[in-house]
This record gives C-alpha cells, structure tokens and sequence, in this order.
C-alpha cells in the first residue's frame, strides 16, 4: 500500500474529502483578517486554544473563548474573526455520521476533545476507513455529541430597524441611549420597538443589549484587556458593577472566568484585532 503523505490546507479542499472527521490547525500568520462569509459542505467546529474566536452567521453572533468551539452545520453561511491573541483549530464534520445539532450554537469542549482535536489536525488527513487515525476519530465524534451547550450567543434580528441599532451599539459597545432614544433614532414608537425586539429575539431590549455586552465583553478580555479597561469600554461608571453583571449572567467573576477557560498556550501568536460585526 502506497504510504499516505500528510496533505497542506492550500493542496486540497476540505470538503472534498469524505473521512468522518478532518482537522485543521490555523497557521498564526493567517490570524491577520475576518474570513469572507463563506460555508462548507461539511459541518464545521470552530474551536479556540488560545484568545476567541467571533462567528458572525445571518441570524446570530457567537463568542467562542478558550476551551470552547462554535458548531456550524454544513451549508450554513458564516465568517470567522479571531483575537489578537487567537490560535484556533477546525474540525470538519461528514454529514449524517454524528448526532450533532442543526443549528450553530457554542459547545463546551473537554480536555479529551480538544487533544484528539489537536492530535488529529497533525494526522494525514486522507486516513484509511479502519486505520488507527479512523479509530481515533470516531472516539472524537462520539465524544463530541455529548458537549454541552453554552449561552454564548447574541440572536441578530432580522429588520432594519433593529440591524440598525446592533450596528451602532457594535460600533460603540458604551452606549447607554434609552430604548426611547433607540426608537426616536429609528423612527419607530417605544412600544413597537419593544414588541419588535422580543418577536425577532426572544429577548426584551434590555436583555438582548445586555447579551451583546457579554459577548464584547468576553472577546475584550479573550484579547488580554484588563477587568477595568473592559468595564470602561463598555460603559460602566465601576467595575465592581461590570463584574456584578457579568456575574448575574455567567455565574462568575471574569477573573473566574478566563482562569476556568484559560488553555495552554500551543503556539506564539501573529496579533490581529477582532471586532464582532453585524451583517448587513
């Protein structure tokens, strides 16, 4: 049998192959720039081993800090934005040959599955049906079905109006307008705004802005920036109220919270910037 050469992301396409499982590590240097809105064949595992990860689809933003990884199913259009500080692995997924949800969503991922992740990106990925690499990979599938699920999701409306206001307070995560200023701005009456906002997400107003300062706030401290720098950032006169906030909705201080997630570092990062962005 002719010896299996390990294959280079820019010698093939990913989708193209038919394994049950393929992985890619990203090389540093690629960390400079957010990827075209693009979708694969294969579902897709985004995972982040160092920084974060933003993923950015039509109807949502999803924050992926270390240790965790942003589940696309195949044909989904979505790009990819990684901080600064990011190294990231992808897990490609053949369709129909795991119990995995049809929707994207955040997976909290365990030590197993992130090293046979990692083990599997240095494999050649073009690995017979029954070789020791197949085996592995399904171990990995097996493993991932049973993730648990995180809340680490922002729901995009649909209206302009509501696009609207997601790219302003995008573009400035500080801002406290009230929702009677937001209506004002876009021509639109405070109760309609409201009933608007809970119809396309499920969210009151105040829920769903809060939900975007979670997810600026996690990919500011995935980034490196400090408790306080971040509490400025967004907005908050203390810190002591940021961290009661973030801890009302994540269940614990951000310090906490980055020590919990934190991973070893694999590689020296190229630093790039990140910015959660709303499509238009």
């Amino acid at each position: 049998m002719a010896e299996i050469q390990p294959l280079h992301v820019d010698q093939f396409e990913y989708d193209t192959l038919v394994q049950p499982a393929v992985a890619l590590r990203l090389e540093t240097q690629r960390n400079d720039s957010e990827s075209a809105v693009h979708k694969h064949r294969k579902g897709q595992l985004v995972v982040a081993y160092g920084g974060g990860i933003v993923c950015t689809g039509e109807d949502g933003v999803w924050m992926v800090p270390s240790g965790f990884g942003v589940w696309i199913p195949g044909g989904v259009a979505h790009s990819n934005r990684v901080t600064a500080n990011g190294q990231v692995c992808f897990l490609f997924v053949e369709p129909g040959v795991a119990l995995l949800p049809d929707h994207c969503c955040t997976l909290a991922l365990s030590p197993l599955i992130l090293e046979l992740i990692l083990h599997l990106s240095d494999q050649a990925q073009n690995y017979p049906p029954h070789s020791r690499t197949a085996r592995l990979a399904n171990v990995l599938l097996e493993e991932l079905e049973l993730a648990p699920t995180e809340q680490l999701y922002l729901p995009l409306p649909a209206s302009t109006a509501l696009r609207t206001i997601a790219r302003a307070l995008a573009q400035d995560p500080a801002n406290r307008a009230t929702m009677a200023s937001w209506a004002h701005h876009v021509a639109m009456s405070e109760r309609s705004l409201s009933r608007l906002v809970k119809g396309e997400t499920g969210l009151t107003f105040g829920q769903w802005r809060k939900q975007w300062q979670i997810i600026v706030a996690l990919q500011s401290l995935a980034e490196g920036l400090s408790v306080q720098r971040t509490a400025e950032a967004l907005g908050y006169e203390s810190v002591s109220s940021f961290i009661s906030m973030f801890r009302k909705t994540l269940g614990t201080s951000p310090a906490r919270y980055l020590r919990n997630t934190a991973l070893p570092a694999k590689n020296s990062g190229h630093r790039a910037s990140a910015v959660a962005s709303v499509p238009r």
